[in-house]
């Protein structure tokens, strides 16, 4: 892909993402029981989106990334290192976390968040300049017509939104919550979890920003008619049971989660999804933690980009950190600590830009491998680019890297500064998760 002529990359995607939808539409239901006018039309506004989101020079992208992350750890002088739970100063070790977690009066001033996504997701905003919605109600019982107050009448609500928690709940949902566009869900200064129900749906939409959930012991729903919109109503079948699912979805920021125990994936992002970050989140005690791309057969996820950054995979943790399909996926200054099976896999030929990671396998010799390739064989994945540059490697952890070893991405002259190594990570990644924000206080 990056060795490809632009021009004719461009065409390849133009020329499939807009095929006409009706030969879509078979394969791309996605837990939709009637596929009417209304849903249609939102489908391939959302193709569009994430069409105009997709970014022809990736490695520009990734490169400005690497250049935040220098600047962050030149300007942050502590060599502390995170031995049990800190109560110290407000300390942002990374350059997401240091435009807005030690400014005192970050209440007052909330939707500055909004400014401080980097990666491909940079251009997400969520809610920012719409109104603030308060939660003040954690029941989740009427589908179609969703009480004021609650999480599910804030999500289908037009327009943006800043949706914020008036208090710490456990917020149980009977169906999977399905959002609009131009939303954020900022649980800054309250403890709240998604817990014991169904998970969040980011389906046929653009814009959204999840920030400080607890998401854990997510089950399937079993379907039905539910509100996705203020004016409308759809029938849904059983969702799968993931954390968070992104879908046909463009300019997603996901950030100081903490995930675990769902029934499918914590996170999957497919079906054309891009423009995404994922950054400064926990991960425990699960078995397929990200899934990007779907089917070997949906050629149109080759839109697809991702950026993984500055997240904790901890404890009980078994494979798919991410997997991937398709597309582009830079993963940056993570902290791989756990693993049973491997971190790392894909298969038709994504490209893989992994930079300044910390990889500690795990005592069984056989899963030393950070890396996993499926449904290839040795002649044909030898030419995936999957890089491997100043990973930290431990325990016997080592990364088949394949693609040219010569080959250099075409960084800018502007941002020729490589990511921070791996012996950087435990400073980088100290406060992934939920953080526990106080009003009046930095976080």
């Amino acid at each position: 892909m990056v060795n490809m002529n632009r021009n004719v990359c461009f065409f390849f995607f133009f020329f499939f993402f807009f095929l006409p939808f009706a030969v879509l539409v078979p394969s791309i239901r996605a837990n939709i029981g009637e596929f009417d006018e209304y849903r249609q039309k939102r489908a391939e506004a959302a193709q569009k989106e994430a069409f105009d989101a997709y970014d022809p020079h990736p490695e520009a992208v990734t490169s400005y990334f690497n250049l935040k992350v220098d600047k962050a750890v030149k300007g942050n002088n502590s060599t502390r290192r995170q031995l049990g739970k800190y109560n110290g100063p407000c300390l942002a070790t990374n350059p997401i976390d240091r435009c807005w977690r030690c400014d005192k009066d970050w209440a007052r001033n909330r939707q500055k968040l909004a400014d401080c996504v980097l990666g491909f997701g940079r251009k997400t905003r969520g809610g920012k300049y719409g109104r603030y919605y308060v939660v003040t109600d954690p029941s989740d019982n009427d589908m179609v017509n969703p009480k004021p107050g609650t999480l599910r009448h804030a999500v289908i609500q037009k327009g943006p939104l800043w949706i914020i928690f008036s208090r710490s709940m456990i917020i149980k949902l009977n169906q999977e919550l399905i959002m609009t566009s131009d939303k954020t869900i900022d649980a800054r200064g309250a403890n709240v979890h998604i817990a014991y129900g169904a998970g969040i749906t980011i389906q046929f939409i653009k814009n959204v920003i999840i920030h400080g959930l607890h998401i854990h012991d997510i089950i399937k729903g079993s379907g039905g008619l539910i509100r996705d919109a203020v004016d409308h109503v759809g029938l849904r079948t059983e969702s799968d049971g993931d954390g968070i699912s992104i879908f046909g979805a463009s300019n997603v920021w996901i950030d100081h989660v903490s995930m675990s125990a769902c029934t499918d994936g914590l996170i999957d992002a497919i079906q054309g999804s891009t423009a995404i970050t994922i950054s400064n989140c926990h991960f425990t005690n699960h078995n397929e933690v990200m899934l990007f791309g779907a089917s070997d057969g949906y050629s149109q996820d080759q839109i697809m980009q991702i950026t993984v950054a500055f997240n904790h995979f901890g404890r009980g943790l078994v494979q798919r950190m991410p997997r991937c399909r398709w597309g582009f996926f830079h993963v940056v200054n993570n902290d791989y600590t756990h693993w049973l099976m491997y971190a790392i896999g894909g298969s038709q030929h994504p490209t893989i830009i992994s930079q300044g990671n910390r990889f500690i396998a795990p005592p069984n010799v056989a899963s030393k491998e950070v890396t996993k390739r499926d449904y290839a064989t040795e002649d044909q994945w030898k030419n995936w680019l999957w890089k491997s540059e100043g990973d930290l490697m431990m325990n016997g952890a080592f990364f088949v890297t394949s693609g040219n070893p010569k080959a250099q991405l075409p960084f800018s002259q502007r941002d020729m500064i490589k990511a921070k190594p791996g012996t950087y990570v435990t400073r980088l990644t100290r406060f992934s998760g939920a953080v526990a924000c106080r009003v009046g206080k930095p976080c």
